[in-house]
């Protein structure tokens, strides 16, 4: 099919290269000039593991462009908007400011039988709203919402073999059938693998996205609080949500205690779908996820805390090495990053700061020139008189002392997320602290 993609961010980069490795024609628009020139060239302008082979084999094989003017999509069928929707400055409710000049400077272009597929993680009520004005415009075409589940990491892998696909689509009958014909096309590769299909309303669609996203911070803050709890008793909370992970009810994925979670989406999605909430008078009903949101940042806070206690309280022009700043492994993101945040507030307590990471280190440069850093590991730790893990990247989840032993100016560190063998630290002298373990 001819399919285009407003938005090439991180979402609409991923959708397009990976809609063109699917066999589709596929263009990519986005504002960004610079942006458009790197993805054009083969280059993913952020990191994301096998998102420059499929760029490149797309581009290649000619059923992938990229293009900065709108009127490129008018050929296409399938219009997917996958533009950013940022915490509103101020506010906790999202900014759809981007949504809907997408939406705005598509209109003209459309034309009858085309479909409109959002997937721009919105407000609930805004796919309703949009397919109002779709009709306005171009009452021959529709508007369906298909919400994406991306994992950073395993965005191309999430996208080709989803592990299951919504659509949300008009109330009218011959609307809806139309539009997950086309949605049935496009996403043909992983129906004929038997991938789980809702087809539901939008608000049902819009909500999926926001819920799934709410109940995994929850589930992080929930081990995260019990953390605290089992700090002050003694009690081991790795082990504890060992034992709890075998209900099957609970599960034992994210039940993993640490410095919390970060992202351009858990933490901005949840306080926007509590503002949501809040403007359909039912602040009530979400305002459990405010406390979600402050215990994940009280993890950030007591690392920082860990730090200053294996300082006698004191971090001013002591060596601190930080390995970690994107907000997870396999990814070079640090939109609302634990680890960045951690940095960042040592050295503001005057601490000298060493920070690491594998991808992260420009965009961390970028936000936060103030912090020195490093190139690896053993650059990092030189001196340093305690060593913070924060993202679990797997060089240093296999870390082992000998690594690091003569490097460092002492023998402390703080497993700010709980991979490390506790057993094979202490018994070689060094002083191991972590979230939630004694």
């Amino acid at each position: 099919m001819k399919i285009s993609v407003i938005g090439c961010g991180y979402l609409g980069a991923v959708h397009a290269a990976s809609m063109a490795e699917l066999g589709h024609e596929v263009i990519g628009i986005d504002v960004d000039q610079r942006k458009i020139e790197a993805l054009a060239a083969g280059r993913a302008p952020f990191f994301e593991p096998g998102l420059p082979e499929i760029l490149l084999s797309a581009s290649a094989s000619g059923r992938l462009t990229f293009s900065t003017e709108m009127a490129s999509a008018a050929d296409a069928q399938v219009h997917f908007i996958a533009v950013g929707t940022p915490q509103r400055v101020g506010s906790y409710s999202a900014d759809m400011t981007y949504v809907d000049a997408a939406l705005e400077s598509l209109l003209p272009f459309l034309k009858d039988g085309d479909l409109v597929v959002g997937k721009s993680t919105v407000p609930v009520g805004t796919a309703a709203r949009l397919a109002e004005r779709v009709q306005e415009v171009a009452p021959g075409a529709n508007l369906a919402w298909n919400p994406e589940f991306l994992r950073e990491g395993f965005a191309v892998k999430d996208t080709i073999s989803p592990d299951r696909l919504v659509y949300g689509v008009s109330p009218e009958p011959e609307a809806a059938a139309a539009s997950k014909a086309i949605l049935d096309e496009v996403y043909s590769k992983a129906l004929s693998e038997e991938t789980p299909l809702v087809v539901t309303d939008y608000a049902t669609a819009e909500l999926v996205k926001v819920s799934a996203n709410a109940f995994l911070a929850t589930k992080i803050s929930f081990i995260n609080a019990i953390a605290e709890i089992a700090e002050v008793t003694g009690a081991n909370v790795t082990e504890l949500a060992d034992a709890i992970g075998f209900d099957a009810r609970i599960g034992r994925r994210f039940l993993n205690a640490g410095v919390g979670f970060g992202g351009g989406c858990l933490p901005k999605d949840i306080r926007a779908f509590g503002a949501r909430a809040e403007e359909l008078g039912r602040g009530e009903s979400l305002a459990f996820l405010k406390e979600v949101d402050a215990i994940n940042l009280r993890r950030r806070q007591r690392v920082v805390d860990l730090v200053l206690e294996l300082l006698d309280g004191q971090a001013f022009e002591k060596r601190v090495a930080v390995l970690g700043l994107a907000f997870k492994p396999d990814s070079d993101d640090i939109r609302d990053s634990p680890a960045l945040d951690v940095a960042v507030q040592l050295n503001g307590l005057g601490a000298i700061v060493s920070a690491t990471d594998p991808e992260a280190i420009p965009n961390a440069h970028a936000k936060h020139p103030q912090l020195h850093f490093v190139d690896d590991v053993a650059d990092a730790v030189k001196d340093a008189e305690v060593v913070v893990l924060l993202t679990e990247w797997k060089e240093y989840r296999s870390l082992v002392p000998a690594d690091i032993e003569g490097l460092v100016a002492g023998r402390r560190i703080i497993d700010g997320r709980n991979v490390l063998d506790s057993t094979s630290w202490r018994a070689a002298g060094w002083e191991y602290r972590a979230m939630g373990r004694p």
